[in-house]
């Protein structure tokens, strides 16, 4: 960090979004809107009208004159070329633009939430964590069998040891703070996994940049350019973090380790000393978060392969458009040449070709038509059997009112399950509610389905039958 170093890294976009002049505001409402309930992506139309509410709130507590500027031009502002603090862009499929946090930006609030002072600094389990991983990397590379095999040994020797005091009895009571360090260990390391997601993608993202700037100025021919490129994917694919990110989807994606992450979120969850920390709700949905953020990244990788797929479709565009100005030219000379007629009368010889061989009894036989015979008849009017009460029946299942019930019970408690809301709103259209009430929780990005809670919901019919349906436990949260 020498001084030149430190005069251009005031450029930072760090650096700048941290001396700006509205930097409150920014960071007040980046932290609001998309940090804390870990958003990845909001459409034009959304934050919008998200910053013209946090700026009529800010104008009320503060005076009108504070911020006079509108939401648009403000996100405009954030998003152009001289801040950079928004990534502004349109989607594959669809007209409207989208929002999203640049990796420099994050990492400006990462840092102003590590200047909060904490109830205490974990330095245990810091230095635990260091010694666990100076061994595993001993581990790894130790080349000398009898040592490995010595040091597997000391593992066993030590479970066995703690399986014995188990079985006596011997059962060494809880360590409040070792647990509550630990827990607060879990929180940062899982914030700031979500938080490098921004800068992954933002890696692939400046490859395909890199990869759409080179083949518009490259004069190599297709093959050549096309070797390079997958040349230099292959790099990245087979590099520290191509390599890394694949270990880490594989890993997210296997059904297996979900169970076995789910399994020992939801036990950690259930210590006494753990709820009493108050744990961060964004714990319970962090797998959905974490494969929300993965397949993003996926999809920005997807585009270098799109691109070269466009580039091959332009490439056979343009070989074709040179043939046929091939034979334009070809026309237009036999056009200038048809009047000029050759001296010789063989000017140009053909060679030999294959002489086509037809078989008259290879030929179908001739099958005169057939005229369609169409009979006179009267026709008859029908009377359907089918009982047409049904159509008149019908019910309809307000979504509207349901989810009325939802905020009125919301304002009474952070969050409710399914059979709180029936229990209080008891169901009157039967399976058919349940279905509207699924539908709004998988299309609330604040509920959760838990799968692993199946649940028992009855009813009565108006004729008085009772039903039944097994569903999973369905979680609305403010």
């Amino acid at each position: 960090m020498d001084y030149q170093y430190l005069v251009k890294l005031k450029q930072h976009p760090t650096l700048r979004l941290l001396n700006a002049e509205s930097f409150p505001l920014i960071i007040s409402f980046f932290h609001q809107t998309y940090i804390e309930p870990n958003v990845r992506v909001l459409s034009q139309s959304e934050i919008v009208e998200k910053l013209d509410d946090y700026l009529f709130q800010l104008r009320q507590a503060y005076g009108e004159t504070l911020h006079p500027r509108t939401a648009r031009e403000y996100l405009d502002q954030w998003a152009s070329g001289e801040s950079a603090y928004l990534r502004k862009y349109y989607p594959p499929q669809g007209d409207e633009p989208e929002f999203d946090l640049t990796p420099a930006t994050e990492k400006a609030i990462e840092w102003l939430r590590s200047l909060v002072q904490k109830q205490f600094i974990g330095t245990e389990s810091r230095l635990l964590t260091i010694f666990q991983l100076l061994q595993a990397i001993v581990q790894a590379t130790e080349t000398d069998q009898e040592a490995r095999i010595n040091v597997l040994e000391k593992q066993k020797q030590a479970i066995d040891d703690e399986i014995n005091r188990l079985k006596s009895g011997d059962v060494a009571p809880q360590n409040p703070t070792q647990i509550k360090e630990r827990f607060y260990q879990v929180e940062d390391t899982a914030r700031q996994l979500l938080s490098d997601f921004r800068q992954v993608e933002e890696n692939f993202r400046q490859l395909d940049r890199k990869t759409r700037e080179r083949i518009a100025t490259s004069s190599l021919n297709k093959g050549a350019l096309l070797d390079e490129i997958f040349g230099e994917q292959d790099a990245i694919a087979d590099s520290d973090q191509g390599r890394s990110f694949r270990g880490f989807w594989s890993f997210l994606v296997s059904p297996a380790r979900q169970q076995e992450f789910n399994e020992l979120l939801q036990k950690v969850l259930t210590v006494d000393l753990v709820q009493e920390l108050r744990p961060d709700a964004f714990l319970l949905r962090y797998k959905y978060h974490l494969l929300e953020a993965g397949e993003k990244v996926q999809r920005t990788s997807a585009t270098l392969i799109e691109q070269l797929r466009k580039y091959l479709d332009d490439q056979a565009w343009l070989d074709n458009k040179r043939i046929m100005h091939v034979i334009q030219d070809i026309e237009k000379k036999a056009i200038h040449m048809r009047q000029m007629s050759p001296k010789d009368k063989v000017f140009m010889q053909i060679s030999e070709i294959k002489p086509s061989i037809e078989l008259p009894m290879s030929r179908g036989l001739f099958l005169p038509s057939r005229n369609p015979v169409i009979a006179m008849q009267e026709i008859i009017n029908g009377a359907s059997e089918a009982n047409t009460d049904v159509l008149y029946n019908q019910h309809y299942v307000d979504e509207q009112q349901l989810r009325g019930y939802i905020r009125q019970l919301l304002q009474e408690k952070p969050q409710v399950t399914l059979p709180e809301l029936c229990q209080r709103f008891p169901l009157k259209k039967g399976l058919n509610e349940l279905i509207v009430y699924l539908n709004i929780a998988s299309n609330d990005s604040k509920s959760m389905i838990d799968n692993e809670h199946r649940i028992l919901m009855t009813w009565q019919t108006e004729q008085g039958q009772v039903k039944k349906v097994t569903m999973p436990l369905l979680i609305f949260t403010r």
